[in-house]
């Protein structure tokens, strides 16, 4: 019988988590409300639709650069050093398709089998695969939850062994919503700098921020270009999760690694495609803030009303399109509770232990991925759900 590579059987299963649960109750016409998907709800906005028409019709049909479309790649680097103040050439820049095709890039450019990598827990789950398929190891370390979830650099700096390679963090952070400050980061960066460590930074919520949140890219901090692979997507920020289009922003020491892996597994990336990237990045900011602002009043209104339900503390997140509520006053697990109120109040949440360890006690709702309307039906049911516990 032909067997399959061990890289594929030793590493742990791809889970969509409450998602796969709900497709037979989907199947079956039950009426969900689907708070468990990251996926925006808004459409992709016209101009970069009509950007990509363009170049489909120009001709922008055959092989690209391997890196990236040249102008596209120009003027990601000029939205890097306005927006992120991190200073890349071109040739620092790999467009991807997503930003999960990045990160494995990274990830398998960087690892060896035996290097331990650490994530902050909670963590973002598709993570993991792909560090377990490059050979990693896994070390967790907690966030300070009594805190906000905040980075403890001694923490980190606790976890370090002569095997340790890699930070991974996502900032800002699914799926607690955290905003990590200047002050944070730095300190994690003298980490890194003092151990000699590569820090992968998941940016992909970098313009969904609310109030006084302010984004910062840690790659900009001092002596961190050189170690930090910082990724970005179109996935949230411009609604275009379907279009799978992103890009990693590496020093010129480690982009040759990042391109080998990458041409070797999809050699580039859509070209046309590029162009709407192009119009994204170039193009007029109202769309985003207009997609932004949508989901701070989505955001207020799962916070206030979940604020309301017994047994549940929800704090305002600062960015992202998640709460995270603490539902450790009900006394029931976070997936048991997940799924019930799949099957009694045909809501779909996801389990805060889908993103580790320090996640239970906590459920994730994501409010950017329904209307308002469908929200505040979900809230409802909710509401008597847990009233009725």
């Amino acid at each position: 019988m032909v067997r399959l590579a061990a890289r594929v059987t030793a590493t742990s299963k791809k889970s969509y988590g409450m998602y796969e649960q709900a497709l037979a109750l989907d199947a079956a016409g039950v009426d969900l409300v689907h708070l468990e998907f990251g996926r925006p709800i808004h459409d992709t906005p016209a101009h970069i639709k009509a950007a990509t028409v363009a170049a489909l019709e120009g001709g922008h049909v055959h092989y690209s650069d391997m890196m990236g479309e040249r102008a596209f790649r120009d003027a990601i680097a000029i939205k890097l050093r306005a927006f992120n103040h991190i200073e890349a050439a071109p040739n620092e820049i790999l467009v991807t398709n997503g930003l999960t095709q990045g990160s494995y890039a990274a990830f398998m450019a960087l690892i060896d089998p035996g290097d331990e990598v650490i994530l902050l827990d909670p963590y973002y789950p598709q993570h993991v695969g792909k560090i377990e398929m490059a050979g990693g190891k896994i070390v967790t370390v907690p966030l300070d939850a009594d805190n906000d979830f905040a980075i403890r650099a001694d923490w980190v700096e606790a976890a370090v062994t002569p095997r340790t390679r890699m930070i991974v963090m996502v900032n800002p952070a699914n799926p607690t919503g955290r905003v990590y400050t200047r002050e944070e980061l730095a300190a994690l960066a003298d980490v890194a700098i003092r151990h000699d460590l590569v820090v992968v930074s998941d940016e992909v919520y970098e313009y969904i921020t609310f109030g006084e949140a302010d984004h910062v890219s840690i790659a900009s901090l001092p002596g961190m270009k050189e170690r930090t692979v910082s990724l970005f997507a179109f996935t949230k920020a411009y609604a275009m999760d379907g279009w799978r289009l992103g890009y990693a922003v590496a020093d010129a020491s480690l982009m040759p690694g990042l391109v080998k892996i990458s041409t070797s597994a999809v050699t580039h990336v859509n070209a046309f495609i590029q162009y709407g990237g192009l119009a994204a990045v170039t193009g007029p900011e109202a769309p985003v803030s207009e997609m932004v602002a949508d989901d701070k009043a989505k955001r207020d209104l799962v916070v206030r009303r979940m604020n309301q339900m017994p047994g549940v503390r929800c704090p305002s997140p600062q960015g992202t399109i998640y709460a995270f509520p603490d539902i450790t006053g009900t006394d029931i697990g976070s997936q048991a509770l997940a799924e019930r109120l799949l099957n009694e109040a045909h809501v779909v949440v996801e389990a805060g232990s889908f993103y580790g360890a320090k996640g239970e006690g906590h459920l994730r709702v994501c409010f950017g991925s329904e209307t308002i309307e469908r929200i505040d039906l979900a809230l409802d049911r909710m509401q008597s759900f847990f009233n009725g516990l």
